[in-house]
């Protein structure tokens, strides 16, 4: 890969970039120059403040408030100038008088205009649209040739990198090590590839044939367990029967043991007894 003519691709870019800068505020400078300033405007103005950091959402609105108050501003316009013009015709003199004739014609004139103008409304609408639609196009390819500029700038490095990575497999390729195998020639290897194949191959048809003995060996799993059932149930209890046996065992001798040793405390104290008794009759 040619890093060169990568860095050259990258550095045009920044140089186009640094050259034309796009931003909400580069492209409200042609608006706001030509708005005329008012020194005796205040500095907390919502409409200077907007014009200082435009953004997206404050362009909209002002573009709101400036529809809204030329509509107002062309009703009052021509609502002047109709009462200037009635005013005239009736303190002129000879005051001005219209005939019936000359009201349909001025009718039908106004009716043409107005059908102009509203076809040239229609035909801003669709501009104002059309320019929206190019300005969001726009504006997702600038984000994409940002995007597209970022990876860039990362290729060279990667490009580095993937080298260094083959440098380290042809090195390992010239000195085999534990892979010999991948060290082999072509034929050996078409060799090798076939004897893997015959093997799987082999692999998988023993798989198939214990796969049809499954259901077979899983119904004599169940029957010797179903058989296996009653032996554990009696071997269950046989040995509850042989605890109760050897319970019964160890209670029998501790009853004998008992009785010897009762007997062995009444020699013992009859062994006193005599004992006592001797003693007396040697001292008498």
């Amino acid at each position: 890969m040619d890093t060169a003519k990568i860095e050259a691709a990258l550095g045009r870019l920044e140089e186009l970039q640094s050259n034309h800068d796009v931003s909400i505020i580069k492209l409200s400078e042609p608006i706001t120059s030509s708005a005329p300033q008012d020194v005796r405007q205040r500095a907390s103005d919502a409409s200077n403040a907007s014009l200082d950091g435009p953004t997206p959402s404050s362009l909209e609105a002002d573009l709101a408030h400036y529809t809204e108050l030329f509509s107002k501003l062309r009703f009052s316009y021509v609502e002047q100038v109709t009462k200037e013009k009635f005013i005239r015709a009736i303190v002129g003199d000879p005051p001005l008088i219209v005939t019936m004739q000359e009201n349909l014609e001025l009718e039908k004139e106004n009716a043409a205009v107005k059908s102009e103008l509203k076809t040239l409304k229609l035909e801003v609408a669709d501009m104002v649209t059309e320019l929206e639609e190019k300005g969001r196009q726009l504006s997702r390819r600038y984000e994409n040739v940002q995007l597209e500029t970022a990876k860039l700038r990362e290729i060279p490095d990667k490009a580095t990198e993937l080298e260094a990575r083959i440098e380290e497999l042809r090195a390992e390729q010239e000195y085999p090590g534990s892979k010999p195998h991948l060290n082999l020639p072509l034929a050996k290897t078409q060799e090798l590839i076939s004897r893997r194949k015959r093997e799987q191959q082999e692999l998988a048809r023993e798989l198939e044939a214990l796969q049809s003995k499954a259901p077979r060996k899983r119904k004599e799993a169940d029957r010797l367990k179903a058989e296996l059932q009653p032996l554990e149930v009696k071997r269950h209890n046989s040995m509850s029967a042989a605890r109760e046996a050897q319970r019964r065992k160890e209670a029998a001798l501790g009853g004998v043991a008992d009785d010897l040793e009762q007997r062995a405390r009444w020699w013992r104290a009859s062994e006193s007894v005599l004992k006592q008794a001797l003693d007396i009759k040697g001292s008498g």
